[in-house]
């Protein structure tokens, strides 16, 4: 332990994999919940389309993506809701356009972009000071949100109608939302990459509501599960040749398997 801290780059790998721990098992709390996993994967494509937007015109790619992340998951609630069309045509709509986008301007770029390909798979052994403190800007804001409305949070996740009939203000929380998770895609992405990063906004929800009796043990396990799976990916990537992102999704679905089996094993005892 004590080799591995005495890196810099690993201390930083560290911190990110305990803010990004923190932040992916919270919003995927509400993700699983409110039946949004989906949306995930298909915010998580989209943003290569700002992504590509930033490295075509010499902007932060990281800031553009998020920009782009942002307003596609809010777009997809919006449309959604006045269009009356459900989420998922909506955001596969977006997914197929937003990666299509970034395809077509990668196409053009001449020369390599090592922030591409990281961008792309993730790689948390180059995340630099400036990333760290975009890490926990947005941990910060995403937080305090989720902190403040939690319980209005969570009556919509249980049930919209009742929560409009409780003079909630169901629309902008239920954007609130949106822009939570579309902004924890971007920070997980220095992470796993834009391929893997749905599997920490679905994966530990997933397992922690198999697991769990209420929400309280729900939001709990769901935290462990995450933080563990961050913790051991970047592990098992220091002392094998295995990718940090793939590692971590493995683990989280190693974890997810052994969530189910668990389950299903307490069933039959009762």
């Amino acid at each position: 332990m004590s080799e591995i801290l005495s890196y810099g780059f690993m201390q930083r790998a560290l911190l990110a994999a305990l803010l990004v721990g923190i932040l992916c098992p919270t919003i995927s709390f509400f993700v699983v919940l409110k039946k949004l996993s989906f949306l995930g994967a298909g915010i998580s494509h989209t943003a290569l389309g700002g992504i590509a937007i930033g490295l075509a015109t010499g902007l932060d790619p990281v800031l553009t993506g998020s920009v782009f992340a942002v307003g596609t998951a809010m777009s997809t609630g919006h449309i959604s809701r006045v269009g009356k069309i459900s989420e998922d045509t909506v955001i596969g709509i977006f997914y197929a356009s937003g990666m299509a986008l970034g395809i077509a301007l990668i196409s053009t770029f001449k020369g390599y972009y090592p922030e591409l390909f990281s961008l792309l798979f993730g790689n948390i052994l180059a995340v630099s000071f400036r990333d760290l403190q975009l890490m926990v800007l947005a941990l910060a804001v995403i937080m305090i949100f989720v902190i403040i409305f939690f319980k209005e949070l969570l009556a919509i996740c249980f049930d919209e109608e009742m929560a409009v009939a409780g003079g909630l203000p169901v629309g902008p929380l239920y954007m609130g939302l949106l822009a939570a998770v579309g902004l924890t895609v971007m920070v997980s992405i220095q992470l796993v990459g834009v391929v893997l990063v749905a599997a920490l906004l679905v994966i530990p929800g997933a397992a922690a509501y198999r697991l769990s009796s209420n929400y309280r043990s729900m939001l709990a396990y769901s935290l462990v599960i995450g933080l563990a799976g961050s913790f051991g990916g970047l592990f098992v990537s220091y002392y094998y040749p295995v990718p940090p992102g793939a590692a971590i999704v493995l683990i989280l679905a190693a974890m997810f398997a052994l969530a189910v089996a668990v389950k299903y094993y307490l069933e039959k005892l009762n």
